[in-house]
């Protein structure tokens, strides 16, 4: 059975539903049991009508009926049995692939934004109930349908052709039913997804939707685009229900012909009238199991794509690397012909970026809008999937390393902040479990402390799902204290005091040098001067490339000779100031 569903699978689906091969002999062995206990009743009746009733013998019928008894016990024992071990094993199953696809589905969303990130989801789920399904269990049955058709044969040759006629006419069917109606089906999937997702972005803009009063013009969208869907649906639904209607008449005229023709052999005395009624029921049994395959094989079909789309996700996620950072005291980049890429774009985003940058440095990134700043900061963090060329952390490529430990070594503030439905604390310690000196200390060296503490329920306080409950300011200042936690050793902040007042921006400078007196390697990508004056070395990006690198007197020495005048950030900080540390704010518990 599962060889037939992942027959376009590869090594690692196969190798976890390896991990089952005793409970699918389990289920064969009770499926095998079943199978052959469903002859007693065609035996029994063969008996009754063909020894009992001429007979008159009520001890022999005690004795079958008392038989026959046991036998739908043992057969009821069997399937109660075999339907609990399905459950389990589709719920282990479920089990022993959830991990791995969550991890293979945030790969795919960093590698395409543009994915759904719930279809792997929605896929395994397919898998599992399918597995829990009864249609699970025509597969089983499946092989002993041979079985009848040799019983058909032994009550007579002419049972046994009509018998092989029926099941190939199912199966031709079946085949006919599927290539006829699987391009439409796919067509429907695929616009009521594209229909999905269109609804789910432009729902997540509700504020600015309901700003600019776009609620019409989308709404007209979306209907345009559902007319479309419900079109394509209704004709796909029409044809599968034509092919149903039209196999429920075909296996009525099997029951009606299978029933006339041992009518026939009965009148000819070539048959027994017991054994007419027992070759309609094996009749039923032998095509039973193609019969469910063909009543339920749209849910096969669906659970078959579900297994390709998974199996395709699995083999694409290659980012667990192996490499351990380690407890390195300072972390140093090295950037070897970078190019970044964007699916749908021409030129490079990065081109060609070749720089080295020293650990325990504070680098400020400027340039004009569409430079490639926020780019090279995604690079810096290993999170630029369309990437060629060699992005090293202390000699070892950022590939190659464990994600996961080398993860508390790095601070990010992307320029988009996100933060997720909990509380302050939690989102502080990057959905972990809050480790409170950690926690306040990155509050601290950011200026947030006081300002968590005067929140309802200090560190405790629930932010809603994205920071709802907090302003712009808050979010920022949150993200920025929560890039901070740990003491990582490389932090990329993008354009962090966008949303800073003075006093916000102060804080971000004195926490930018705290960092560096422990070591950190901190690039800064910003437009704005206040915080230029706490860098030590300076990066000025044009069209992707790095223009000028250099401490701050040489970048600006070099614009002058070019006679070009400075960048704001560079000419509003032109002393040098350096900035003082505040002392440290003293440790609380969290509220």
């Amino acid at each position: 059975m599962f060889a037939s569903l992942s027959r376009a699978t590869g090594s690692q689906l196969l190798g976890v539903l390896g991990r089952f091969r005793r409970e699918l002999w389990a289920m064969a062995v009770f499926s095998a049991v079943i199978n052959l206990l469903m002859l007693s009743p065609t035996l029994y009746m063969l008996q009754v009508f063909d020894r009992v009733l001429i007979s008159r013998s009520e001890l022999t019928l005690y004795t079958l009926t008392g038989f026959v008894l046991f036998f739908f016990v043992v057969q009821a024992f069997s399937e109660w049995m075999r339907s609990r071990l399905i459950i389990s094993t589709g719920l282990r199953l479920d089990a022993e692939l959830g991990d791995p696809v969550f991890h293979a589905v945030f790969t795919e969303r960093l590698r395409n934004a543009g994915g759904s990130p719930v279809q792997a989801f929605a896929d395994l789920n397919v898998i599992r109930r399918w597995l829990t399904s009864q249609g699970v269990f025509a597969f089983f049955d499946l092989p002993w349908s041979p079985i009848y058709l040799g019983v058909m044969f032994m009550l007579h040759p002419l049972l046994g052709v009509l018998t092989i006629v029926f099941m190939v006419l199912l199966a031709a069917f079946a085949w006919w039913t599927t290539v006829a109606t699987r391009e439409l089906s796919d067509v429907a999937e695929e616009e009521e997804r594209e229909l999905n997702t269109f609804v789910h972005t432009k729902l997540r803009n509700a504020e600015v939707i309901e700003a600019h009063g776009m609620v019409p013009n989308l709404q007209n969208r979306w209907w345009r685009h559902q007319v479309d869907v419900l079109a394509t649906e209704a004709r796909a639904l029409e044809l599968e229900e034509r092919f149903s209607v039209s196999s429920k008449e075909l296996r009525t005229l099997m029951q009606s012909l299978a029933l006339g023709a041992g009518a026939l052999l009965a009148i000819e005395g070539e048959l027994s009238f017991g054994a007419m009624i027992a070759a309609s029921l094996l009749m039923g049994r032998a095509t039973s199991p193609i019969d469910q395959i063909v009543g339920g094989w749209k849910s096969f079909s669906n659970v078959r794509k579900s297994f390709q789309r998974i199996e395709a996700l699995l083999a694409a996620d290659t980012s667990s690397g192996t490499v351990d950072p380690g407890a390195v005291p300072g972390i140093a980049v090295s950037l070897r012909d970078v190019v970044a890429t964007a699916p749908g774009r021409s030129e490079p985003i990065l081109n060609g970026i070749t720089a080295d940058f020293p650990a325990g440095q504070v680098y400020a990134v400027l340039g004009n809008s569409g430079a490639g700043k926020s780019t090279l900061g995604k690079v810096l963090m290993g999170i630029w999937s369309n990437l060629q060329g060699d992005v090293m952390l202390n000699g070892e490529p950022i590939a190659g390393f464990d994600r996961d430990r080398l993860g508390p070594l790095l601070g990010y503030l992307p320029q988009d902040i996100e933060l997720f439905s909990g509380t302050v604390a939690e989102n502080l310690a990057r959905m972990g479990e809050p480790d409170t000196e950690a926690v306040i200390d990155a509050a601290n060296l950011t200026g947030t402390h006081d300002l968590i503490l005067r929140m309802p329920k200090g560190y405790d306080s629930q932010i809603g799902e994205g920071g709802a409950y907090l302003s712009g300011g808050q979010r920022q200042r949150v993200a920025l204290a929560r890039a901070f936690y740990g003491s990582p050793r490389l932090i990329v902040l993008d354009e962090p005091n966008a949303n800073l007042d003075e006093v916000g921006e102060d804080a971000l400078c004195r926490a930018v040098l705290a960092m560096k007196e422990r070591g950190a390697t901190v690039f800064l990508i910003t437009h704005r001067p206040g915080v230029v004056r706490v860098a030590d070395q300076i990066l000025v990006m044009s069209a992707g490339r790095i223009d000028l690198y250099g401490d701050r007197a040489s970048v600006k020495a070099a614009l002058k000779a070019r006679s070009q005048p400075a960048p704001a950030a560079v000419e509003s900080d032109s002393d040098n100031t350096p900035v003082e540390l505040a002392p440290p704010a003293a440790s609380a518990g969290l509220a």
